[in-house]
């Protein structure tokens, strides 16, 4: 009988299977997809929503590629009142703008102020929402005081106020006003996770180790609050893109500026519902809905990521359908 005789394995062996995928020279790396955005197209609401919202911000930011020459607000009366064509696929206004022209651009204007008013209220909304949460004592009172003073402050009365007053109309006045005035709902959210939050054992043993107020608020509860504040940041996003479109509507943007909004109201002034031109009110409304609808399902898609319920709720049934589909197949 032949005995077993030791093999000795070079070290250079052992890497072998890790460079067979070289090739060229350089060693093939995969795409790095940040974590965040893998949990949150890991849901089928979460990927719907993230391809309707990054398929509106690619619109808006080659908007000068895809409508070369025209930013919306042109006006041509040979080309007026026409209907959905070749030419003009969403067909043109009473004065000859061309309503494709203005819905591409009304992305780049709509999505941008959202977005910065989402990210200015949620700034403010998190700051003053964790750190009023753990100070606690008369720091508490005070930022809950004044989160309360902002909460009942109605936002199209003050935009109102303060474009008559301040006789501009312009994007950053408008920015502001809905930041200032649609972060104190969520700073009251914020504030009550954050409450659940600083009893916790990880952070009771940072206040031990002597860890400051700062590092604790920004090392210790926030990383556990990100889907809240994600979430918080989506929910101003999309109701900043209503609130813009609803005083557009009525009159109170910069109408020398294509956007969704001043697109509606132009519908509105020229009649075009009840002279028939339905493209000119229909296609700048599928705009609006279709990008709240993205940012719903985003909404959806970090709520079914967060909360673990809803996020393993499917799993066991996968694994019993399974389970008895080898129980039918053996004899």
């Amino acid at each position: 009988m032949s005995q077993l005789q030791p093999t000795l394995v070079n070290d250079d062996a052992l890497l072998t299977p890790h460079l067979a995928p070289v090739a060229g020279g350089g060693i093939r790396r995969r795409l790095a997809v940040p974590g965040w955005l893998r949990l949150l197209l890991s849901t089928p609401k979460g990927r719907v929503g993230v391809f309707i919202v990054f398929g509106m911000v690619a619109v808006g930011l080659a908007a000068p590629l895809i409508v070369a020459g025209s930013k919306g607000v042109d006006f041509s009366l040979i080309d007026a009142r026409q209907a959905p064509s070749w030419h003009h696929p969403f067909g043109t206004t009473d004065q000859g703008s061309d309503v494709f022209a203005q819905v591409v651009w009304g992305a780049r204007r709509s999505l941008a102020l959202g977005a910065a008013a989402g990210a200015i209220a949620t700034v403010i909304a998190t700051v003053l929402g964790v750190f009023a949460a753990y100070a606690g004592g008369i720091v508490d009172d005070v930022l809950s005081l004044i989160t309360n003073v902002f909460f009942v402050i109605p936002t199209i009365p003050l935009l109102i106020d303060v474009t008559a007053f301040l006789h501009t109309r312009g994007a950053l006045t408008m920015t502001l006003v809905i930041a200032l005035t649609l972060w104190a709902f969520e700073a009251r959210v914020l504030r009550g996770q954050a409450l659940s939050l600083r009893n916790r054992d990880f952070v009771l043993a940072a206040k031990v180790a002597g860890e400051s107020t700062w590092r604790i608020v920004f090392g210790e509860l926030l990383p556990n609050m990100i889907s809240r504040i994600a979430a918080a940041f989506v929910l101003v996003f999309y109701i900043a893109i209503l609130v813009d479109a609803g005083l557009e509507f009525l009159g109170l943007g910069d109408m020398s500026k294509a956007s969704w909004g001043v697109a509606l109201y132009w519908a509105t002034v020229n009649s075009s519902m009840l002279q028939g031109e339905w493209w000119a009110f229909v296609f700048p409304g599928l705009a609006i809905g279709i990008t709240v609808l993205g940012l719903t399902l985003i909404l959806a898609g970090i709520d079914e990521v967060s909360n673990p319920r809803l996020r393993t709720i499917r799993a066991p049934r996968r694994r019993f359908r399974k389970v008895v589909a080898r129980a039918q197949e053996s004899p």
